[in-house]
């Protein structure tokens, strides 16, 4: 897949942020995983936005748009949790991105727009880690393939998971432990 960086600054709060941002490159190699130009993808640092994500997913001719919207939470299992730190391998996550997309607009040909953001670092309780965004002129089509979505970036992205627990002790979330994730 061929595509560019944008780097954006950001000063919020007194810490710098870097968001890097895919565009795709206009080519005449079709490949499957090149991302809609309607899409946004992007893997950042800086904190996400539901209300950012859902007017990149919005259009005029959309009758929903369904988000998804991923939290830290203070507990796994029943043990406190006091933060998440996410890490991506950032060109491979964005291409698995960019797939997903593909293969909604594969599966629900009616689907506008679609936005996918996750974060990397260091994240307290409550900050949102994941949003996904679908518009889609009819909600079910919009629900189905949000969902799709967020459960195929969960088993396939390269991105991973450590919990820092309340103790002081960390450990990472095994890579593609999705099974059983419904209740989650």
């Amino acid at each position: 897949m061929l595509c560019s960086y944008n780097y954006n600054l950001y000063d919020k709060n007194k810490s710098s942020c870097v968001e890097r941002v895919m565009t795709p490159v206009q080519t005449s190699l079709a490949s499957p995983t090149q991302s809609h130009p309607k899409d946004n993808l992007a893997i950042t640092f800086a904190p996400l936005s539901l209300e950012e994500v859902y007017a990149q997913a919005d259009a005029p001719d959309n009758g929903a748009v369904v988000v998804m919207s991923g939290m830290v939470r203070n507990q796994t299992d029943g043990f406190s949790v006091v933060a998440l730190e996410y890490q991506a391998y950032e060109p491979m996550a964005l291409q698995v991105f960019s797939q997903i997309a593909a293969d909604i607009r594969r599966r629900w040909s009616q689907v506008n727009r679609v936005v996918i953001h996750h974060r990397t670092g260091r994240l307290k309780i409550g900050e949102i880690s994941v949003l996904v965004a679908v518009g889609c002129p009819h909600r079910s089509e919009a629900f189905e393939a949000c969902r799709y979505a967020i459960d195929t970036l969960k088993h396939n992205a390269p991105i991973w998971k450590k919990e820092h627990w309340e103790d002081g002790s960390s450990s990472w979330v095994s890579v593609g432990a999705c099974v059983g994730e419904e209740q989650n």
